[in-house]
């Protein structure tokens, strides 16, 4: 295994709902287990001909930050309906779906959750105006994490 798939499994496994997951592969062993709710830690990785991996992971545990930030403006919110990556746009080179004061008709689409590599999009329940959006762009969320403020029409 490289790098890479390694980095790919890390991501995926903290996308699920899994706590623990061993893998063997060739000359690989890999173990990864969730110690808190968002962090993934990647244990003792034991690789017989990539020294670099070994050296990179064995330093510190990895930990995924996640969206845990608190909403600043009162009124209603939108919440995540699953764990996954959030995104404002559909891709890096378009704008943003909604912004902060636009006023949204229900069934538009407001941001999309990548979970396990399928795009789901969020979209409004009601016709509403965006008063705040929680996440960062391209930020890990957790199932019902508050994504966005809005104020009912």
């Amino acid at each position: 295994m490289d790098f890479k798939e390694i980095k790919e499994l890390i991501k995926i496994f903290d996308e699920s709902g899994l706590s623990t997951l061993s893998i063997t592969k060739q000359n690989a062993k890999i173990k990864l287990e969730k110690k808190a709710l968002g962090q993934a830690i990647l244990e003792s990785p034991t690789l017989a001909s990539h020294t670099t991996l070994q050296e990179t992971s064995q330093s510190t545990p990895l930990e995924v930050p996640v969206a845990t930030s608190s909403p600043t403006t009162s009124g209603e919110s939108i919440n995540s309906p699953m764990v996954g990556t959030f995104y404002r746009c559909p891709s890096p080179d378009t704008p943003a779906y909604v912004n902060v004061g636009d006023k949204v008709k229900r069934g538009q689409t407001l941001a999309i959750i990548e979970a396990m590599k399928i795009m789901n999009e969020i979209e409004a329940e009601f016709d509403c105006v965006i008063k705040e959006i929680i996440p960062n762009d391209a930020q890990p969320v957790e199932y019902n994490s508050p994504l966005f403020i809005v104020e009912k029409l």
